[in-house]
């Protein structure tokens, strides 16, 4: 017994047994080492990856950063462990995951988001009409993105008047690849322009512009996000057999994954209930509140959300830091 008992003080004087309310996680942390996040552009994953930084300071003790880049540099960052965290990845959508995770670079886990969409966009109006608006409806049978072809005239380009525009996504963003391959493969490339705008927001300005306006415009859009609660966008059908389902995760280095197992416990479990996650999103725009400050908000408003995905003394040093 004497025995049993020396060997057990030295394996603890030695830091080979950990104590009860030690964790693996910590030693990610307490070696100085940061939990480097993508610095993403779009408002959902910013909101994400500041709540997520919040816990991971407050809560666990660690130092948190970004590193700021298009979606496509912030996964290659993540393959090579430059980063640890890409909070909102869109699983399938990027060769650089597909490719990374094969090579098991990169893992996804949790579900952050549940319900989100995709797709090719025009108001309401353009095909119903809006008698409050007195806006007659311009393609009463436009259904589906097949449909566009006969209808560039409709959404014509002011700079290049024989063509219609589409607004794609950003350049550098994963779907602006994506639809660039949608315009060749319905063939629309000849008919449509491929507009780039610079940045998510000045997308967003361009379809706010044309909405208020009554204006007939073609874009691509997803949720969540606040323009959806703002607008009345109809989605046009893909061909079928199109599987268009997203599955969204937390993205992981591999190495990250490996060495702070408490740390992607908290990811596995992290989840905005997408209801909840349009409203502060549309509250972020409508109040002008950065994504920083309304993730201490969104941390204080709701722990009934929050409180499930961390351990109970990671949730008191939150709360306490709140």
């Amino acid at each position: 017994m004497k025995t049993k008992k020396a060997l057990l003080a030295t394996l603890i004087a030695a830091g080979l047994l950990t104590g009860a309310g030690t964790s693996q996680a910590a030693g990610w942390c307490e070696s100085g080492k940061p939990v480097k996040f993508a610095g993403l552009n779009w408002e959902s994953a910013m909101l994400l990856t500041d709540v997520l930084q919040v816990i991971l300071n407050k809560g666990y003790g660690c130092e948190v950063d970004s590193l700021p880049g298009n979606s496509i540099t912030m996964e290659n960052a993540l393959s090579s462990n430059d980063i640890q965290v890409f909070a909102e990845e869109w699983v399938g959508r990027s060769e650089v995951w597909n490719k990374a995770e094969k090579a098991g670079k990169v893992v996804g886990v949790g579900s952050p988001v549940k319900g989100a969409v995709e797709g090719w966009y025009v108001p309401r109006y353009v095909i119903e009409g809006d008698a409050k608006r007195k806006l007659e409806a311009k393609a009463p049978d436009l259904k589906s993105i097949s449909d566009l072809g006969k209808y560039s005239a409709l959404f014509k380009d002011a700079e290049e008047p024989a063509k219609g525009r589409f607004y794609n996504c950003p350049a550098g963003w994963t779907c602006e690849l994506e639809n660039s391959e949608m315009l060749k493969s319905y063939g629309l490339e000849d008919k449509y322009t491929n507009f780039r705008p610079g940045t998510g927001p000045a997308l967003d300005a361009a379809i706010l512009s044309s909405y208020k306006r009554g204006e007939p415009i073609l874009t691509y859009y997803w949720s969540p996000t606040p323009l959806m609660g703002q607008v009345d966008l109809v989605r046009l059908e893909e061909k079928a057999g199109v599987n268009k389902s997203i599955d969204i995760k937390v993205g992981l280095s591999k190495t990250f994954h490996e060495q702070a197992p408490e740390l992607v416990a908290v990811m596995e479990k992290v989840n905005i209930p997408i209801d909840l996650l349009n409203q502060n999103l549309a509250r972020m725009t409508k109040d002008r509140i950065e994504s920083p400050k309304l993730a201490k908000i969104f941390l204080k408003e709701h722990p009934e959300v929050w409180h499930a995905w961390v351990s109970e003394d990671a949730a008191k040093k939150v709360d306490a830091s709140l």
